[in-house]
């Protein structure tokens, strides 16, 4: 649009100009007629708790672990190790499936919390992987514990002599670094073939591993051991 003066000149107005009108004149459309503007005066919505009968009768929970074929006869000689706290503590029903090969737990009208049948899951197969019975039991217990696996290949892709070899570097001679590593950090380390499982918490748990990681790289067990000892004394000192 144009807009002729006295001089004969026409006075254009610029498009910069007329865009920011634009702009403007769409947020205030917006802010005048937007839907998000919230109604105070509404009530809000009151959801009232429910209760534990409801929650119990509406919750049955199933579980199945399978059992390899290693594990048969360790399972046979510790199954009332295994039965009792599941059935007499965690008021659970468990039982060995002959056919399918499989240890499968439920809950029942008289399970009083819900979230036992996970502690007995984890606790049935921290022993499948092959820690003991007492080990696994804390799982139970305690809360802030938790089984952490890798394979040796995850650290280094080693094969053949040189794998062998890192894992007797991590068991140590009679399992000395082993039980070193465990007793330092108070977790526990299962060695099965190139697979490790640790198990305990989440700081103690990452110590072991970072002590396990540098004997795969290649690291002597006289260095680790130092380490171990800097790491023993400042858990002294903390507790």
């Amino acid at each position: 649009m144009s807009v002729q003066t006295d001089s004969g000149f026409k006075e254009v107005k610029s498009r910069k100009r007329a865009a920011k009108q634009m702009d403007v004149e769409v947020v205030d459309t917006n802010e005048t007629t937007g839907p998000e503007v919230m109604d105070i005066s509404k009530p809000l919505p009151d959801f009232k708790p429910i209760s534990e009968d409801k929650l119990k009768a509406n919750s049955l929970e199933f579980r199945k672990i399978a059992v390899p074929s290693h594990r048969y006869t360790p399972l046979k000689e510790n199954w009332m190790k295994i039965f009792t706290p599941i059935v007499e503590h965690l008021k659970l029903q468990i039982r060995f499936n002959l056919k399918s090969r499989v240890i499968e737990i439920r809950t029942c009208k008289d399970t009083p919390d819900i979230s036992s049948i996970q502690k007995a899951a984890d606790f049935i197969k921290a022993f499948i992987l092959g820690f003991e019975v007492e080990d696994a039991l804390a799982l139970i217990r305690l809360d802030e514990l938790f089984i952490e696996s890798f394979e040796v290949r995850d650290v280094k892709p080693l094969k053949g002599d040189h794998l062998s070899r890192a894992i007797g570097r991590i068991a140590g001679k009679g399992g000395r670094t082993k039980f070193t590593i465990e007793n330092v950090t108070r977790t526990r380390i299962v060695l099965a073939d190139s697979k490790i499982h640790i198990l305990g918490s989440y700081q103690n748990t990452r110590a072991a591993r970072t002590a396990v990681c540098n004997l795969i790289l290649g690291s002597p067990p006289s260095k680790v051991y130092g380490s171990m000892r800097q790491l023993a004394a400042r858990l002294s000192e903390r507790f």
